[in-house]
């Protein structure tokens, strides 16, 4: 944001969650962009503010499956090559399995190591883990990395046993979205005319700009993106190459990770 767009944001964000009258936040919301105060981009950020506490952490973790991590008795040498081919900062440490989960080692701890600190050790560099139920909203998270200063926690189960793990950016990211570093490649255009009429589509494409730009009239009032509509359809998160049909178009999923459809082909269906 520009300097005067940033002020006039948080002063509308002040306004709206500073209110004590008894109308809906999401009413005082949709008020401000229709008399211009906000952006649609903005608007969306503010409800999805409004929706963590109506997330669990299992919705938004990375699950058990998906984890990299270490075991205790992996040498600090084997734990730096991990971090650094799964480009992660901080990496959960286990005991015999991964329902046991004892520690998380941070890559800047590991300097010690090969500085030449004589006394490091991963007993010495580990650090406790921070462990949340799978079921606790998003919001309480966010505050609880907030008041805990921590970035990442190990989710359980109603067992005791590991779930997944939570990471500060999982939780940013139900707000703004999909956050990328200084090392990702650039992003293709997130709408592609293909030549046989079909359309290669980013999935957090919005279904207002599909209708703006390709014409698509999709309405739903349980998503946004087109990429929640096809996790609608399909009620899950669809995995590569899966294909799915509202009876109008016809989704073929073309990149997807364990949270988020990221791109996906649309053809017209024709009757």
């Amino acid at each position: 944001m520009e300097e005067g767009s940033e002020n006039r944001f948080w002063s509308v964000f002040r306004r709206i969650f500073g209110s004590r009258c008894d109308v809906p936040l999401e009413e005082i919301i949709m008020e401000a962009r229709d008399d211009g105060e906000l952006k649609n981009e903005e608007v969306l950020m503010l409800l999805n503010v409004l929706r963590l506490s109506q997330k669990q952490v299992v919705e938004i973790m990375v699950p058990r499956t998906d984890l990299v991590c270490c075991e205790v008795n992996d040498s600090l040498d084997e734990i730096a090559k991990t971090i650094i081919q799964s480009g992660h900062s901080r990496i959960p440490i286990y005991r015999e399995n991964r329902d046991h989960m004892i520690g998380l080692v941070h890559a800047k701890d590991l300097m010690k190591f090969f500085l030449g600190d004589k006394d490091a050790s991963l007993s010495n560099i580990m650090r406790a883990p921070y462990f949340i139920p799978e079921t606790k909203n998003v919001r309480e998270v966010l505050l609880e990395f907030q008041n805990k200063k921590i970035h990442m926690a190990i989710v359980i189960d109603e067992y005791g046993g590991t779930s997944g793990v939570v990471t500060l950016e999982d939780v940013l990211e139900e707000i703004v979205g999909e956050i990328e570093d200084e090392y990702d490649p650039p992003r293709p255009q997130e709408i592609q005319v293909q030549q046989d009429g079909s359309f290669y589509v980013s999935g957090r494409t919005s279904l207002e700009e599909l209708k703006d730009e390709l014409g698509i009239d999709i309405h739903s009032e349980q998503v946004e993106t087109i990429g929640g509509y096809v996790c609608h359809i399909a009620g899950k998160v669809p995995q590569k190459e899966e294909e799915f049909s509202d009876g109008v178009y016809r989704f073929t999923v073309r990149e997807a990770d364990v949270k988020h459809i990221q791109w996906m082909e649309i053809t017209p269906i024709v009757k």
